[in-house]
């Protein structure tokens, strides 16, 4: 409806349920979720080139990375659907180590990934993409009611996700040149951060980069290693196999930084925005510019070059390890430097890029801001980098808005659950004083977190929440059910040390049986496996209708060669649930909490942990402090 405001001029006003503000990863996943779970949703972004775009580096997944996007899929999420249709190239990561850091990586064609996801919102139900800068939160009494666009248009809701990325406020630098605009040369977003400050919540810089794109055409491969891609190909979604996405490959290229490319940088580094002060935000630690790189290791005599392309359709070739924000001249100078690229056209230039953010100190572990009632935050905004960790955040802020509007309570993974528990749980736990980012590392039960079980381990909750088809439950609890009985069985089939099997091992290369061992005990062993011993496992052969699928396959060998381990590790959740469940009650007044440290008392103040176990993983919060509490609750 059209109303006429206090200028005279006509404001429209209408009604949804729900609310998105920006169209990246996180504001795609969020407004799916919200709209696939019945919710009326419209998603505002600053230009409709921008919906889902890939603005740094062409991939999606990697280290850690592809644990994120496995577990998006097995909530029900698009991004692992998405890029296993507009891949070029597909590498599973850390082969030679234990499943636990298998990591899958893909090459994305960027155009075709933006095309194919912008497809999948204009043609889902109860989703409406709207191209507008929103300006304004609408507010009363701590509660959000809706937002108003830079034309004065107003959108009433009672849920809004804010997923803005790096445009609020953004600019774009190299050397002394400023463009007051978001990436890629879209339309910075200029008004909202100071409607957030004005309801009370403070606003704070960050920045990231990315390095120059150069015309193929000028690059000599013969002087790179070519990287090709896996001849198995591993698909991001539980949904497809092999053979659905299987496509010819595209090469991507490695090459090195010298002492020329070093020496170049620092003769130059006064010239560069980030040292000379004209960068004011924070930059990623593990995502740093090559004039980083240079000033902080200077012992390396050299700097991984990855040379890999934009996409399928286009001769834009993007220089990862590069990213920079030194001037024009200097990057033309440093790039031809590396070699391949001694005679290097630049297409675009690498920059650096500004950017307003929130503290995701402000949130709750459900991505709801702790002092606005139905106001959510994901993605950049919330401090982190990444397109995978942006997605896991919208996809879980966007999943807690419809289970508010539905009058459900939030879905909160913990730090057992996934990585997305723990990325959740840094960022509103953990004071994060840079952008933060995803890595193994960081998650304690690593081995029961692998991407191979993502979907044993939350398909359940995407099936709870309406996210997860019938019909994909059902084979999921097929797949499941087939895992445990075909274990259950080969942990109780004996065989005994007769001739037959002792022949068996040593044809193996596996040592001989002393007494009677489980088929279980056997694939325990390194040289042996489910397939492998396939003909000592007399009971297998028509025990099933159909062969077991190479997932199933997986399963059953991790399972049973990890037993050990992964026990330990279940042991130690048990430990860490106990104080997960030891709840803090909301209303608590530190102050009145005596012997806790000054410190301890202002962090648990401000935090505002939900439970003992997040408070313990407050810094500043020591194990006295959290034995003081545990004794004032009577835990």
């Amino acid at each position: 409806m059209c109303e006429e405001n206090q200028t005279g001029k006509n404001t429209i006003e209408e009604e949804y349920d729900a609310v998105v503000v920006g169209a990246g990863h996180a504001g795609c996943e969020a407004a799916l979720a919200l709209a696939r779970m019945g919710q009326e949703t419209i998603l505002f972004t600053v230009s409709m080139d921008s919906v889902a775009m890939m603005p740094c580096n062409p991939n999606v997944g990697g280290s850690s990375k592809g644990h994120l996007v496995k577990e998006i899929d097995a909530l029900g999420g698009e991004m692992g659907k998405n890029i296993d249709k507009t891949y070029i190239q597909s590498k599973m990561l850390n082969r030679s180590k234990g499943p636990a850091v298998h990591s899958l990586r893909a090459q994305a064609d960027k155009a075709e990934y933006t095309r194919s996801m912008r497809m999948v919102m204009e043609n889902t139900d109860h989703l409406t993409l709207r191209q507008a800068e929103v300006t304004d939160l609408i507010m009363e009494e701590k509660k959000i009611k809706g937002v108003r666009t830079k034309s004065g248009a107003i959108y009433y809701a009672k849920a809004v996700v804010l997923c803005t990325g790096v445009y609020l406020n953004a600019r774009c630098i190299y050397g002394d040149v400023v463009n007051h605009t978001g990436p890629n040369g879209l339309s910075s977003a200029n008004y909202l951060s100071d409607s957030l400050v004005e309801n009370g919540i403070p606003i704070r810089r960050f920045k990231t980069g990315t390095p120059a794109r150069i015309d193929k055409r000028s690059i000599d491969f013969t002087k790179m290693e070519e990287q090709k891609g896996d001849e198995t190909i591993v698909p991001f979604s539980f949904t497809n196999t092999e053979e659905d996405i299987k496509r010819e490959q595209i090469s991507c290229w490695l090459t090195y930084t010298n002492e020329e490319t070093h020496e170049i940088i620092r003769n130059n580094i006064d010239r560069s925005p980030l040292f000379s002060g004209a960068i004011e935000g924070t930059g990623p630690r593990y995502c740093p510019s090559i004039e980083d790189k240079v000033m902080k290791f200077a012992d390396k005599n050299r700097h991984q070059v990855f040379v890999e392309p934009e996409g399928e359709y286009t001769n834009e070739m993007y220089i990862g390890g590069m990213s920079s924000s030194l001037p024009e001249d200097v990057q033309y100078a440093m790039y031809r430097s590396v070699p391949g690229l001694e005679h290097a056209k630049i297409v675009r230039n690498a920059y650096a890029i500004e950017y307003d953010c929130i503290s995701a100190l402000l949130l709750k572990p459900s991505l709801e801001f702790k002092e606005v009632e139905g106001l959510f935050s994901a993605g950049q905004m919330n401090g982190s980098s990444g397109y995978e960790e942006a997605a896991a955040q919208g996809l879980m802020a966007g999943i807690n808005a419809a289970r508010k509007l539905q009058g459900k309570e939030a879905i909160v993974l913990d730090r057992s659950q996934g990585y997305i528990g723990v990325l959740i749980d840094d960022l509103v736990t953990k004071e994060t004083k840079e952008p933060y980012r995803m890595m193994t590392s960081r998650a304690e039960y690593r081995l029961l977190l692998r991407q191979d079980n993502a979907d044993l381990r939350l398909t359940d909750i995407g099936y709870e929440v309406g996210l997860i088809s019938e019909e994909r439950y059902q084979a999921f609890c097929k797949k499941r059910e087939l895992i445990e009985k075909e274990v259950a069985r080969l942990s109780n089939t004996m065989v005994g040390a007769n001739k037959e099997i002792q022949n068996f091992l040593e044809e193996n290369g596996s040592t001989t049986l002393k007494t009677a061992a489980s088929l279980a005990d056997l694939i325990k062993r390194p040289e042996l496996g489910y397939a492998v011993i396939a003909p000592i496992d007399q009971e297998r052969e028509g025990l099933y209708e159909e062969p077991l699928s190479k997932e199933v396959v997986e399963q059953i060998d991790i399972e049973i060669k990890y037993d050990g381990y992964i026990k330990r590790q279940r042991s130690q959740v048990e430990h860490f649930k106990k104080l997960e469940n030891k709840r803090i009650p909301a209303d608590i007044d530190y102050e009145d909490v005596h012997n806790l440290r000054k410190e301890a008392r202002q962090k648990l103040s401000e935090i505002r942990p939900e439970n003992i176990g997040q408070a313990s993983r407050i810094s500043g919060v020591s194990p006295a402090d959290i034995s003081v509490l545990m004794i004032y609750l009577n835990l």
